[in-house]
């Protein structure tokens, strides 16, 4: 894997490094795929992305961010998201490009991990406290990454009982991933006991606008896949 898939600042090795039970780090995608391992509910991919990008999202009009969500199959996306981005006046250009190569690359990542030749794709912009329960999610695997504003707070399992049952008022250990930092987790469909109980951080009522991204398998929920289907003749 190349391009943006790779950390800046990190260990050579690609293996996970534990930051808890449960829980691993990587330095790079690869490094993902230690979600299948037993007894780990959660790897994040220490990252950064150039800061001219962060920088352009920052200051971009919030309405010029994208909300949408497609189902691709990989080296798909570009093609499929490009009208998207241009409808919602999304400036073309290298920073876009970016943007789109670093999405891109991830579902790629995702699919290899999860084995699935479709990948659904959210890329959302998010100006309330949208998922803002504590929760577990109803899947085997999701990936998330926050590209501008606060990222996804997470429980580590030792707390995840109390920050469910509690809610507002729990006031225990809360972990939040980092900008661009990628997040695998464990939903509760994995297996007895398994999940990442985590939520989308309160921002309603700040002014603050969020862009994350979600890859999940593909689900009743999802959108028609993307072009045509490359097994009709």
């Amino acid at each position: 894997m190349t391009g943006l898939l790779r950390s800046k600042g990190e260990a050579a090795e690609g293996s996970p490094a534990p930051l808890s039970a449960g829980i691993g780090t990587c330095d790079e995608a690869e490094g993902l795929a230690a979600i299948h391992k037993p007894g780990i509910e959660l790897v994040i991919w220490r990252r950064a992305l150039p800061s001219c990008l962060q920088t352009w999202l920052e200051d971009m009009d919030a309405s010029r961010l994208p909300g949408l969500r497609l189902l691709v199959r990989p080296g798909t996306f570009r093609h499929a998201v490009e009208p998207h981005l241009d409808d919602c006046g999304m400036p073309p250009g290298n920073m876009r490009d970016l943007l789109v190569a670093d999405v891109e690359e991830l579902v790629q990542a995702f699919s290899g991990i999860t084995g699935s030749d479709l990948v659904d794709v959210r890329l959302e912009r998010v100006r309330d406290d949208a998922c803002w329960k504590f929760h577990r999610d109803c899947v085997d695997a999701r990936l998330l990454t926050t590209y501008r504003g606060p990222s996804t707070e997470w429980v580590h399992p030792l707390h995840a009982e109390r920050a469910l049952h509690e809610q507002t008022a729990y006031d225990g250990p809360l972990e939040r991933l980092r900008i661009h930092d990628v997040a695998v987790f464990k939903g509760s469909c994995a297996g007895p006991g398994s999940g990442i109980v985590h939520r989308s951080p309160p921002i309603a009522g700040s002014g603050q606008t969020r862009l994350l991204l979600c890859l999940n398998k593909p689900s009743s929920a999802s959108p028609e896949p993307w072009g045509p289907d490359p097994g009709r003749t």
